[in-house]
């Protein structure tokens, strides 16, 4: 199969084009509040909208528009690629971050929504430029592709197969017949709930500026923070409960939001991975309420705010935090670390494994043990009533094992750099999960600065992993993708 080059630079030049719109809007905060970072945050914005539009102008128009599978696959790695690369301008212009590779570390890490960040302090940043921050993660959130999806048909480029190869889950459920507007109501979605969270942030005693951020980074589940302590900053109950409700809804699959949002509800409560979803943190956050609540001397009603707002938060892979986990009861530590491996539902901004997969991972192992007793029969595995194809279980099967061994091989890599052991596997299961803080030298309280510069690309390359699960950026990697078939 050839691959078609000619449209594969048009996409990647409007998505460098429609990254460098976004930093223009970025310009207004930091003219506003009077930084030093307009000239940096202008130049970068008109750098990547110049060099988006002629690298989309000069593709040859007469070429073929169909997108293959494997010009998805290229498109969406790159993309991310090209966008994060372009990203780290405005922190290099600014002097924000200086340097490159710290540049690139934070940079991807907001696109992937992971949330880890390299800086120790954080609201000493300009306005503009922590806008922009926030920013990267309210793009990579639902994904740019999928936003580039809406308006690709009217260059005449069909989008399905970024669609496919972008979109967060198992297989994205359309919500409407044509892509397109599967697309364009997911966003709608996305901006309307980002909104309403700004609106209660701002109404519960944020400033605005902190509201409208930390309304993108919550919906992204992304994390970014524009306080050193993140939401810890805000004793405020009501705004920590406000922040609990949009994380967890950011990481509920976006098909079940719509359904919400027409009143149908019995189809929401029928779905099994939602059920589970609502099961799972429910327990995990009871468990770690009473460990709270008995240790740690402080109210039941913050204990279980507590408990649930870093349940909520690592489960949905936002990377929030309002207490120093670490500190908590080693059972709970533990219980948190095995939670940084489940991941929200499918269909939604977060990361991780997704619980989806899961859930599936549990019925066929059930159904396992019946079959040894019927091995003539044929037991499908069922998902919300409809029978699964095996090709999804096995599927799940492989994309379980690769994830595994990924962790197992970054954190052995990441010993042999010179890291210790906690910091090393935490950091390689909070990065590869886009979570954000981990354990060890990368707990909710420290940051990723002081990691070796090889480490930060090794978890850079974790952090796009994750975030395109696995097998969009694997696939690279083998002959077979290459061949001309």
């Amino acid at each position: 199969m050839k691959f078609n080059y000619k449209v594969i630079f048009k996409v990647l030049g409007l998505l460098i084009l429609m990254n460098g719109v976004f930093m223009m809007t970025c310009l207004p905060f930091s003219y506003y509040y009077g930084g030093r970072d307009f000239n940096a945050l202008l130049i970068s914005g008109l750098s990547a909208i110049i060099i988006g539009y002629l690298t989309f102008a000069l593709s040859h128009r007469n070429q073929s528009k169909e997108l293959k599978k494997k010009d998805g696959y290229l498109i969406v790695t790159f993309g991310w690629l090209a966008m994060s690369l372009f990203g780290t301008l405005p922190y290099m212009l600014s002097g924000a971050i200086p340097n490159f590779t710290d540049a690139f570390f934070e940079t991807i890490s907001g696109f992937t929504t992971t949330g880890a960040t390299i800086l120790s302090d954080i609201e000493s940043i300009d306005k503009g430029i922590l806008f922009w921050r926030s920013l990267t993660q309210w793009i990579g959130g639902m994904g740019i592709i999928v936003l580039a999806v809406a308006i690709l048909p009217l260059l005449g480029i069909g989008g399905m197969q970024l669609f496919v190869a972008e979109a967060p889950g198992i297989s994205p459920d359309k919500l409407k017949p044509r892509i397109t507007e599967t697309a364009k109501r997911l966003w709608l979605i996305y901006v309307m709930l980002t909104v309403v969270e700004m609106v209660l942030l701002w109404i519960g005693g944020m400033d605005f500026y902190d509201a409208i951020n930390h309304a993108l980074t919550t919906m992204a589940t992304g994390g970014f923070s524009t306080k050193n302590a993140s939401v810890a900053y805000y004793t405020s109950p009501f705004i920590q409960y406000v922040i609990i409700i949009f994380m967890f809804l950011a990481g509920t699959n976006f098909t079940v939001t719509y359904f919400a949002l027409h009143g149908k509800m019995l189809t929401v409560f029928r779905n099994e991975e939602f059920r589970f979803y609502c099961v799972v943190t429910a327990i995990v956050a009871i468990l770690v309420s009473i460990g709270v609540y008995q240790t740690m001397g402080t109210t039941l009603e913050l204990s279980i705010r507590q408990a649930l707002f870093q349940v909520v938060s690592i489960i949905t892979t936002t990377g929030y935090v309002t207490a120093d986990y670490t500190v908590w009861p080693y059972e709970i530590i533990v219980l948190l670390f095995v939670m940084m491996f489940v991941g929200a539902s499918a269909g939604s901004t977060a990361g991780g494994v997704k619980i989806v997969r899961h859930l599936i991972l549990v019925k066929n192992s059930v159904l396992e043990l019946k079959r040894q007793l019927h091995p003539s029969a044929i037991i499908p595995v069922r998902l919300n009533g409809k029978a699964i194809h095996r090709d999804i279980t096995f599927n799940i099967l492989a994309f379980i094992m690769i994830y595994i061994s990924i962790f197992a091989f970054g954190s052995i890599m990441m010993a042999f750099i010179g890291v210790d052991f906690m910091t090393s596997i935490s950091s390689v299961a909070t990065c590869l999960g886009n979570i954000g803080p981990g354990l060890g030298d990368v707990g909710p309280v420290d940051h990723f600065g002081n990691m070796p510069e090889l480490g930060k690309w090794l978890l850079s390359m974790l952090m796009l992993l994750g975030r395109l699960e696995l097998f969009t950026v694997l696939i690279l990697f083998t002959p077979y993708f290459w061949r001309r078939i």
